[in-house]
């Protein structure tokens, strides 16, 4: 067979990884935590469930329309398990859980209290609610090997009453809660820019139940990426809030927010002065940025490879060991039987493959395929013959004492697959449909590509 005049087995790779846990955390919206803030203290009607309310008050026995609220925005997002969980004739907790791909028994777990003692309450806590839902926003578009559970209790300005009973479940059910990040009001600095005191933020532990460990995961993170933030440890850190459900749970858990450790809180606490125009808005960025961080790293945030190599004749997925399905980006319409790993484009034009890993789903960049030829590379190490075939076609080798082969139809499907124990192989080929065939060959020394015709 007459060697075609093609730089053999020229390999392009084209897209990129799943996005990293920079790119991420740099899609924190600051519009976005701000319109939510601002919905969630009252300052500003919003929408629930196709009704326009403003939601001023969220004290315990008048708050179920600020559960509502947390709870429709959190059913606009993927991959997320959503719970009313009840705990007396008032409180509601709202929980989202955000399943593990290959850990679904890891746990960590980032949570807020929604209830508020007063009118508006911005900082304390429509802060800590906004984080948790844009942090939300970002990560269930991810895939991740462990769960994360976003939650919001109830009732915790008249004694952590949400939290409790979630907690005291967890317990009784030996849930394995490796870390939790409890939000509590972190969205006010009094301090001016470049001042000392500025972006100073607590984050209050104990030595209790591994919650040392978090605290020295969210310094880890300030060391390795770039925050505008100055760290303060509070140990013995506070327990007027929701993590310490957790440390009597023996749960390990820390409380991450503005510093009270240097007086640096709002002064309009449990106040309806309480309110949006007191923030600084990206200190509280930055905040939020630092949470998705941890979140991403200890859920282990699951990397597709979604690039795809493509040579002469066919385009293939990088990444094993998955489910795949080719689209064609020129028609926006997947390619019925095209699931395999490599794919022999029939016509020019621009193609792409989903890539499914359990429950994760990347796509790759549409891909601009152009030449139709096959590379008939090592096609001197590699004899095909009778090419054109009608029943047997016969593989010799020079080289390889045994070699794989793959035999595709013009789809793409994989539709023969063996090894053979000797230097040649035949294949009956007799009951095939007549046209083209992708053949690939794979030895310890050499592989090849070849185009078969069957008549």
């Amino acid at each position: 067979m007459k060697k075609l005049i093609i730089l053999a087995f020229v390999l392009l790779s084209v897209s990129s990884f799943a996005q990293t846990v920079q790119e991420l955390m740099n899609q924190i919206d600051v519009d976005r935590l701000e319109t939510t803030v601002s919905e969630f203290s009252g300052e500003q009607p919003t929408m629930v469930y196709g009704t326009e309310v403003t939601i001023i008050n969220r004290q315990h026995a008048n708050n179920d329309l600020a559960a509502d609220y947390i709870k429709e925005r959190l059913e606009q997002f993927n991959n997320l398990t959503i719970e009313e969980q009840l705990f007396n004739t008032t409180g509601k907790n709202i929980i989202a859980t955000q399943l593990g791909n290959t850990n679904p028994n890891n746990i960590y777990l980032v949570s807020a209290h929604y209830d508020a003692i007063a009118d508006y309450c911005a900082d304390d806590n429509a802060t800590g609610v906004a984080a948790i839902l844009e942090i939300a926003r970002v990560l269930s578009t991810q895939c991740m090997e462990n769960t994360i559970v976003y939650a919001f209790w109830d009732e915790e300005e008249i004694g952590l009453r949400g939290s409790r009973h979630y907690a005291n479940l967890a317990n009784a059910d030996n849930l394995n809660i490796l870390g939790v990040v409890n939000l509590d009001m972190m969205g006010y600095d009094g301090d001016e820019p470049g001042q000392p005191g500025d972006n100073d933020f607590d984050i209050d532990v104990r030595d209790l139940h591994g919650s040392l460990t978090i605290k020295d995961d969210l310094l880890n993170l300030l060391n390795t990426y770039t925050f505008n933030l100055n760290p303060i440890t509070v140990n013995p850190g506070t327990s007027a809030s929701d993590h310490a459900s957790f440390w009597v749970n023996s749960f390990p858990a820390v409380l991450v927010g503005e510093s009270w450790e240097t007086n640096d809180e709002t002064p309009f606490y449990h106040s309806s002065a309480d309110r949006l125009s007191t923030l600084d808005l990206p200190y509280f960025q930055e905040i939020t940025k630092l949470v998705t961080a941890y979140l991403l790293t200890k859920g282990n945030l699951q990397a597709i490879d979604n690039t795809l190599t493509s040579t002469a004749a066919y385009l293939e997925a990088n990444q094993n060991g998955a489910n795949y399905q080719w689209y064609n980006c020129d028609t926006n319409t997947l390619i019925a039987g095209a699931v395999n790993q490599t794919y022999y484009p029939e016509t020019i034009g621009s193609y792409a493959v989903e890539i499914t890993v359990g429950s994760c789903v990347e796509m790759s960049d549409c891909i601009l395929f152009t030449n139709l030829s096959i590379e008939e590379s090592n096609a001197e190490h590699f004899k095909i013959t009778p090419n054109p075939v009608t029943s047997t076609l016969k593989i010799d080798s020079d080289l390889e004492t045994a070699f794989a082969i793959q035999l595709y139809n013009v789809s793409g499907q994989l539709i023969l697959e063996t090894t053979s124990k000797t230097k040649q192989l035949k294949i009956d080929m007799y009951d095939y449909q007549s046209g083209i065939y992708y053949l690939k060959i794979k030895g310890t020394q050499k592989s090849g590509a070849f185009k078969v015709v069957k008549q």
